[in-house]
């Protein structure tokens, strides 16, 4: 199940359109602000899809039937793009736990690449609710790996992936690879892939903008 969040043209979509705007990426304080916005606006609309419990809270006045999160989520990003994304989750979810994969794409000289996975830390995850955050849902393999990592430490209650962009193409794929029970919540949706695996029109590399060029590997 995918959910678009910008397709109610919400401030999600303005959030989206200075993501890919090539004027506007020149600020990098702007460009993880927008990221973070984007986490925010997700982990409110999962929030409503979390189960809750009923909690009596006592006030100066008296006392007041409440409800409250039955169990705080574990937030995983993929390091390091995914770092803004998790920040705007956190801030809504600000007693869930957390977990960090570093996950990228190591390149051959002809051009190809394979997804090293090469650190994880996590806490239990046997029958929690996991949401993972990461950019750019692109080929997808990146996120199937993560996910096949996380599923190989613990058995959690239900999987939730977090995107600013999302490719039909990499949709496609995590749904085969690692099942339709994985819910992917994405700021848009674009449907084409270069042959290096970057989407189009996408907004270009997501962790390059927020943090400064890296050498590649």
């Amino acid at each position: 199940m995918v959910v678009n969040l910008s397709e109610q043209h919400s401030l999600v979509s303005n959030w989206v359109s200075e993501l890919r705007c090539i004027d506007t990426q020149t600020d990098r304080m702007r460009f993880r602000r927008n990221l973070e916005r984007i986490g925010e606006v997700a982990a409110y609309e999962i929030s409503k899809e979390l189960p809750w419990e009923e909690v009596e809270v006592q006030t100066p006045l008296g006392t007041h039937n409440s409800k409250k999160l039955a169990a705080q989520p574990v937030l995983c990003t993929i390091l390091r793009a995914g770092l803004p994304l998790h920040h705007g989750m956190l801030n809504y979810f600000d007693r869930a736990d957390n977990a960090f994969v570093s996950a990228y794409r190591k390149h051959h000289r002809d051009g190809s690449f394979e997804i090293s996975l090469d650190y994880m830390s996590c806490p239990s995850l046997d029958d929690r609710i996991v949401l993972i955050s990461d950019p750019m849902l692109a080929t997808g393999a990146s996120l199937v790996k993560t996910i096949d990592y996380i599923r190989s430490e613990g058995k959690p209650a239900s999987i939730h992936v977090i995107a600013a962009i999302a490719c039909t193409l990499g949709i496609e794929y995590v749904v085969r690879e690692a099942g339709d029970d994985i819910k992917i919540w994405c700021g848009d949706v674009d449907d084409e892939l270069t042959a290096k695996g970057y989407i189009v029109p996408g907004l270009g590399d997501a962790g390059d903008l927020a943090f400064g060029t890296k050498m590649q590997s």
